[in-house]
């Protein structure tokens, strides 16, 4: 697991480099989270990222600086303030998640064909038990 884990924390890394904005794999995480649960408090993003509320809040304070999220007053409780991504955050998204996924593909036609099956399906479940919302239910409808 742990051999895989370094396989796949590489592979985030190298999807991240030459962008024109630079993001670290924890800012890229935050933008994730944005990306397929929409807008939400620092709180929660914290709670997604496994950080505390203040660093989290340093972190959207430096993508908001990158123009990759907005902060805005929450439309039903002016008292809390909601993080969304904006277009350029959901573009480094897309750019980002196409580069891991023609990667991923690369790499996955080196394994054996009749174990795909079996290791895609363990890897949906690894994805589950993390609480990871599944790509397809992404959407870029999401408003303040």
């Amino acid at each position: 697991m742990l051999s895989a884990s370094r396989v796949l924390v590489a592979l985030a890394a190298r999807s991240l480099a030459d962008l024109d904005e630079e993001v670290t794999l924890s800012q890229y995480r935050a933008l994730v989270v944005l990306a397929s649960r929409g807008p939400q408090g620092v709180a929660a993003i914290a709670d997604s990222l496994g950080i505390t509320p203040p660093t989290a809040s340093r972190l959207c304070e430096r993508l908001v600086r990158k123009g990759l999220v907005r902060r805005r007053t929450d439309r039903n409780d002016r008292r809390q303030v909601r993080v969304a991504l904006t277009d350029s955050g959901h573009n480094l998204v897309d750019v980002v998640t196409s580069r891991r996924r023609q990667e991923i593909s690369t790499l996955l036609r080196r394994v054996p064909q009749e174990a795909r099956q079996s290791m895609v399906a363990g890897l949906q479940r690894l994805a589950e038990a993390a609480g990871e919302v599944p790509e397809q239910d992404w959407s870029r409808g999401w408003d303040l």
